[in-house]
């Protein structure tokens, strides 16, 4: 930690914030707003950060806060976290629960928010003295993967020298942080498949081209292929969320549409695989007497995560926290993160934190997944340690 300051320090001043920042943290998750339409949440931010003593800009990436610290010259270090909840219906039965019908903070960017804002609290005093300049990236919209371009469009990583992210992760115990050079995320594609067929009496099959039947083998043959003519050595996952199809329980149906993801680890692969899907699938529909269109669109690349800067992370966290409470992950995770569109030119790393609690956590996007708040303080330690340790070797 640079000297001006401590480890000891750093923890009594995060302790010191900890009942205000769980305020905020319970309020946030309370009041999730979808991705694109996080208006009072940004609001709240950029009043807080004010409050600190930020120089804020609102509104970069549509929803989007960035604000920023120190000379506003030298070396430039930013944190990116998100801010957007999602469409599930919550089930924890916590007394903080969401208050608005349909709409839960089911992964954690409540979490993330409040420990940019932890960040925020503890770095606000030291403006004077840290050699160069943080920026905060509070994001919009990644679960719909738009908001990093968005911010990106808005000039959010212009003069960014490294760039630090955390996400929550509910397989690791809270008080614990999860770190990987390398990749980290999968590369995500969406897919959606229209299958068409001849429609018919429920009666008669025989006379039509059943649309359903179809789109059934396309979503089996898809995994067979998969297993059969891809390299098992470079994982494909190719999920279907939502069939669309049929009319009446009795009309054969003339039209399917099945929309999906597609996640990836190889970039060279994931290039080709649109291409690979159009023809499986089109193979598929021909051999049972259907037509199909075939539309892929790319969400975003893997996140891969800079060597060094991942070692200064994990050094400073095992300082803080221990030894056993760092763990470096052996695979990395086909979900994905639109983190990546902000690190495509800029060193970067991102780590897990761990948030479950003596009972355990339920997975990300479940309407039970609840992380303990406890989180909270060790993000607000590891980051801000961190970029501090990050300015002081930049400046050097």
């Amino acid at each position: 930690m640079p000297d001006l300051l401590s480890r000891d320090q750093l923890k009594a001043e995060v302790q010191a914030a900890q009942q205000e920042l769980l305020a905020i943290r319970r309020h946030l998750h309370a009041h999730p707003e979808l991705s694109g339409n996080e208006h009072q949440t940004a609001a709240l931010v950029a009043g807080e950060l004010r409050k600190l003593g930020w120089r804020v800009q609102e509104g970069v990436g549509r929803t989007g806060v960035m604000a920023e610290l120190g000379s506003g010259s030298g070396p430039l270090v930013a944190l990116r976290v998100d801010m957007d909840a999602l469409p599930v219906e919550e089930r924890t039965g916590l007394p903080y629960a969401s208050l608005h019908q349909g709409l839960m903070h089911a992964c954690g960017h409540d979490i993330h928010t409040t420990v940019g804002l932890g960040v925020a609290r503890i770095l606000g005093p030291l403006a004077e003295h840290l050699g160069g300049t943080v920026r905060l990236l509070f994001q919009p919209a990644e679960e719909t993967a738009q908001g990093a371009a968005w911010m990106v469009a808005d000039g959010a990583m212009q003069g960014v020298d490294a760039l630090f992210g955390v996400h929550v992760f509910p397989s690791l115990p809270v008080g614990t942080i999860g770190v990987r050079s390398g990749s980290l995320t999968a590369a995500a594609g969406e897919l959606e498949v229209e299958v068409l067929g001849e429609g018919g009496h429920g009666a008669r099959p025989h006379q039509s081209t059943d649309a359903i039947w179809i789109a059934a083998r396309v979503v089996s043959g898809l995994q067979e292929a998969i297993s059969r003519r891809l390299d098992a050595l470079h994982p494909v996952v190719v999920s279907f969320g939502r069939i669309e199809g049929g009319k009446a329980f009795n009309v054969i149906a003339d039209h399917v549409r099945l929309l999906g993801t597609v996640r990836c680890l190889d970039l060279e692969l994931h290039a080709q695989l649109p291409g690979w899907i159009e023809e499986t699938v089109q193979a598929i529909c021909k051999g049972y007497g259907g037509e199909a269109r075939v539309r892929y669109r790319c969400i975003s690349p893997p996140v891969h995560n800079d060597a060094e800067l991942t070692q200064l992370l994990a050094d400073e966290a095992v300082a803080l926290l221990g030894h056993p409470q760092v763990e470096w992950l052996e695979q990395p995770s086909l979900g994905a993160e639109d983190f990546a569109e902000l690190q495509r030119e800029t060193p970067s790393t991102m780590f897990r934190l761990g948030v479950a609690g003596p009972n355990g956590c339920t997975p990300l996007h479940s309407n039970t997944f609840a992380a303990d708040e406890a989180s909270v303080r060790v993000g607000v330690e590891v980051l801000s340690a961190s970029l501090l340790r990050w300015l002081e070797r930049a400046a050097a």
